[in-house]
């Protein structure tokens, strides 16, 4: 039996999320199915962060195991060729020790949320950004997620069907650019709560554009309850970036 580890680069916007369901097509069932095709072994692809419906990722991280002795330069074309015409890439693959997991074996994890700023609508990046004609302040949505660092009760950004023990993360690094109409918040914490990273930022964005002042930012902050937060940001523009081993 050998444990392999793959980088997977995917766009979310057909799927109902990484988890198997019944409702939709899946990442993780597309996966499987491509193993399988090629390799005629059913797994279970474990991958180290269950993205919701619509969201996207640049390098989410899996794990499978196979029986078969596979010839280890045939596999990463030959699971590709099996994905097919589906938005869905692994980008790497590698042997690694039965003791690796995907998820539990990950040091942090980094997401993105991307903001287009403008006025007119959005072409290339629509399905890849979150579009707000309204102009909005960088430095006070700056201040917001500066309050955020450290380790905190999230549980104002934690959605109902949350399944985590504890509300309790740690924001090890926050950080808001902006190039031009383009924004990009990045967050980086060991595990996040379900919807979490959206919730942050439709906060976020209701301070920068001037719903909310920083008192009621951080009321709704450490309020702890998930009525005072703002309406989460939408999936389009959450990116899973990088995770840490």
């Amino acid at each position: 039996m050998q444990r392999y580890k793959i980088k997977i680069e995917y766009d979310g916007t057909l799927f109902v999320g990484w988890q198997f369901q019944k409702n939709g097509l899946s990442i993780q069932e597309v996966l499987q199915k491509a193993i399988f095709s090629f390799s005629k072994e059913k797994v279970v692809v474990s991958g180290a962060g269950r993205t919701d419906s619509g969201v996207h990722a640049l390098a989410q991280a899996a794990h499978f195991d196979l029986k078969k002795k596979i010839e280890y330069k045939k596999l990463l074309p030959g699971l590709n060729q099996n994905i097919g015409n589906k938005p869905i890439t692994i980008l790497e693959i590698e042997k690694v020790s039965k003791k690796f997991h995907a998820r539990f074996s990950a040091k942090k994890r980094t997401y993105q949320y991307i903001i287009v700023n403008r006025e007119s609508p959005l072409a290339l990046q629509k399905n890849k950004a979150w579009h707000i004609r309204k102009k909005l302040d960088i430095e006070k949505m700056r201040k917001a997620a500066a309050l955020l660092l450290g380790t905190h009760d999230f549980s104002t950004f934690r959605s109902s069907s949350c399944g985590a023990k504890s509300p309790i993360k740690t924001m090890e690094k926050i950080s808001i650019k902006k190039n031009k109409d383009k924004i990009v918040l990045k967050f980086t914490s060991k595990s996040f709560l379900q919807q979490q990273v959206r919730s942050m930022v439709g906060c976020i964005k209701y301070l920068g554009e001037g719903k909310w002042s920083f008192d009621n930012f951080k009321k709704a902050f450490k309020s702890k309850r998930r009525f005072q937060c703002a309406p989460p940001a939408p999936a389009c523009g959450l990116f899973l970036r990088k995770v840490w081993y």
